[in-house]
């Protein structure tokens, strides 16, 4: 039986709204950890604490933006079929790649699943070229078509589908491509993919590592959030650290002109944490609809998944299932060379 965090138990309490509830809407002000604390009743030390804390122990990955995929550059969800007695091995020398984010033991022919970031196509190309001549691995290469929810955060509350909707208006059915960025703009966001610093005037702080003072830094991801370059901005937590360990990644072979329908219809359901559609990889990978259900346990995410597909009547597709087992890997992205190390304080 998996264990809950016991953050995850008293909704109300301070310690639970500082994970949720800032996931997204941080505070775009000089003393952001400040107005938090204002919000929950806390000094601004013992929010900066809390975050620290929590860095540190796993829970949180860090502070900062998500960026929008394919607006900074290239990326692709990436399958290998790996021999078992191998995949540690293979899975280490994917891990190792700076631009390998999420990095996954799943059940199937297809056992290791990772998604890759990079500059542009070109270097996207370079990188998984790279892997497959060290491993010997082929591997199918699944490009983003079309997002239906994607990086809004981890709610951890249970919200119901209505208040999931206003959310998702935003960017389902989204195409946005990869976008020129000022050299200023670019270096910022560098330094940004690593997280802001967790500290009393953190916008200060990121921005003595690129050159510009805080309110320029302010502006500048204000700026990002409104344009959707930033998906959101906030604390990015790691579910399985809290609990929630299982996760099924599930598929299925829609007609590509009911594609964008059913994506917009199975993004809505709250036990969906991301959806999207992908380019197929054929013969090898058939399935162009993707969403992952998190749970505590396996019998409760094939059960919303079930449900979810009954409702939807996706079954009548070809489909799959695919729980992970080991977590090689989990970071932000990198679309940019690494900016400085911005440190917390």
């Amino acid at each position: 039986m998996a264990r809950i965090h016991p953050l995850l138990l008293d909704i109300d309490s301070a310690e639970f709204r500082l994970l949720n509830d800032w996931q997204r809407g941080f505070p775009l002000v000089l003393r952001p950890f400040a107005a938090i604390g204002d919000c929950v009743g806390l000094s601004e030390q013992a929010v900066i604490e809390r975050y620290l804390d929590w860095v540190t122990s796993g829970v949180v990955s860090r502070v900062g933006a998500v960026f929008a995929p394919r607006r900074l550059g290239a990326g692709a969800l990436v399958a290998l079929a790996v021999p078992p007695e191998r995949l540690n091995d293979v899975a280490a020398r994917v891990s190792a790649e700076p631009g390998v984010n999420h990095n996954y033991e799943r059940e199937h022919a297809f056992n290791l699943w990772f998604v890759a970031s990079a500059a542009d196509d070109e270097a996207l190309r370079r990188m998984v070229c790279s892997i497959e001549a060290d491993t010997g691995c082929h591997a199918l290469i699944l490009p983003l078509e079309e997002e239906f929810h994607i990086d809004l955060g981890f709610d951890l509350s249970g919200r119901s589908a209505a208040d999931r909707a206003e959310c998702e208006s935003r960017v389902s059915g989204s195409t946005a491509t990869a976008c020129a960025l000022p050299e200023m703009e670019r270096s910022l966001f560098a330094a940004l993919q690593r997280g802001l610093p967790i500290m009393p005037a953190p916008w200060a702080g990121v921005g003595q590592r690129v050159g510009l003072n805080e309110n320029m830094v302010i502006e500048i991801v204000s700026r990002a959030l409104e344009d959707g370059l930033i998906r959101r901005f906030g604390v990015v937590v790691r579910h399985h650290e809290l609990g929630i360990k299982a996760n099924a990644m599930c598929v299925w072979d829609v007609p590509d002109e009911l594609a964008s329908t059913l994506g917009r219809q199975l993004a809505r359901y709250p036990g969906v944490t991301l959806c999207y559609r992908r380019a197929r990889s054929l013969p090898h990978w058939p399935y162009n609809l993707f969403c992952m259900i998190h749970g505590s346990i396996r019998e409760t995410v094939l059960a919303q998944r079930d449900e979810i597909a009954r409702s939807l009547g996706l079954d009548h597709f070809p489909h799959a299932v695919l729980f992970s087992g080991r977590r090689f890997k989990q970071s932000g992205a990198h679309y940019l060379p690494l900016g400085p190390e911005s440190g917390h304080g």
